[in-house]
């Protein structure tokens, strides 16, 4: 079964839209693991759009408690900046179950392209290390189609997360042949040792397709569709909804 990692990036953006403690950010996490989720994903950014500091260590303190694993997404290039203390400082203190790296940037709304490995292959070798090091198992962003998986085995990547956000686009457009591109790629990584993980854009009306094109996923990571369901589900029934589409 295709493990459901929530991510609660959103839960904290209508938080700090009030300055306030609520909604909280833990309780809807805690509310996820006890509905069945797999795993929680933060996003945390140096602008402190959403995800604090004080979030990832909070996260993950009830992981580790709930026995759910922790993904935390962000890019290793970006410095430390006021009271972000950059990515590879919040994964040492935290040590997640896996940290997914991804080439974002503060003019970016959300991520929306994968990792070129030809231009970033070398910068990124000693944050894998590190990464492995600290017992961190590490998954990249990339494109479906993407040229550079023999560079990402090279660099000792343990999984790839497909950027679903054009199979999503074409899905709503009433065309579902773009998960064929995914589809490849995935067969391709599998073929070199590399897992597969995805997520982007990824709902209750285009996951089923999506994983019964794309077999073999083993974690999709979803936060936007996910909690803008959960407003008028439940987040709750939401996450047990995405459940059984992944049991399916």
């Amino acid at each position: 079964m295709t493990s459901l990692s929530v991510n609660v990036n959103k839960i904290a953006v209508l938080r700090n839209s009030r300055g306030s403690a609520e909604p909280s950010v833990l309780k809807a996490a805690e509310t996820a693991i006890a509905a069945g989720a797999h795993g929680i994903t933060v996003h945390p950014r140096p602008d402190q759009r959403h995800i604090t500091p004080a979030d990832v260590d909070a996260l993950a303190q009830l992981c580790r408690k709930q026995g759910a694993e922790y993904n935390i997404e962000g890019n290793p290039f970006a410095p430390a900046r006021g009271d972000y203390p950059g990515l590879m400082a919040l994964i040492e203190r935290t040590r997640p179950t896996q940290a997914t790296l991804v080439p974002d940037g503060d003019g970016q709304i959300t991520s929306d392209h994968g990792f070129d490995l030809h231009a970033d292959g070398a910068r990124l070798q000693p944050y894998v290390q590190q990464l492995h090091d600290w017992g961190v198992r590490v998954s990249i962003f990339m494109d479906a189609g993407t040229p550079d998986l023999a560079l990402a085995k090279g660099l000792g990547i343990d999984r790839i997360e497909l950027y679903t956000g054009p199979y999503a686009e074409a899905f709503a457009h009433g065309d579902s042949s773009a998960a064929a591109a995914c589809a490849r790629t995935a067969a391709e990584a599998r073929v070199l040792g590399i897992g597969v993980n995805a997520g982007h854009d990824l709902n209750q009306a285009n996951l089923g397709v999506f994983l019964s094109t794309v077999p073999s996923v083993l974690e999709v990571s979803i936060g936007h569709a996910l909690i803008g369901e959960a407003l008028y589900q439940g987040l709750e029934t939401t996450v047990r909804n995405y459940l059984a589409i992944c049991r399916a």
